[in-house]
């Protein structure tokens, strides 16, 4: 059975948070930067893209979070990969 596209889609947005998260916890605007920055800004992650997806990963028990100081010392969600999960990517 084929998959639709938008399942597709959603599973690579997935994929490419999952392994941007492999080197360490990362808040939202951290995440896309790194796949902006991997891809060479081929890849564009939107907001209203990437925060779905990461509560849904959450709630799938793949990724866990908290509250942290940002780099400009703001308080941002930090979002790191489970322990269940880390060893299989």
């Amino acid at each position: 059975m084929k998959k639709s596209e938008p399942e597709l889609l959603q599973g690579t947005l997935d994929m490419l948070i999952l392994k941007t998260l492999v080197v360490g916890p990362m808040h939202g605007y951290a995440i896309v930067r790194k796949i902006q920055e991997v891809s060479e800004d081929v890849l564009k992650v939107e907001e209203g893209s990437l925060y779905p997806a990461l509560h849904r990963m959450e709630r799938r028990g793949w990724i866990s979070s908290e509250w942290g100081t940002s780099e400009n010392n703001r308080q941002a969600r930090f979002y790191r990969l489970s322990r269940a999960l880390g060893p299989a990517l």
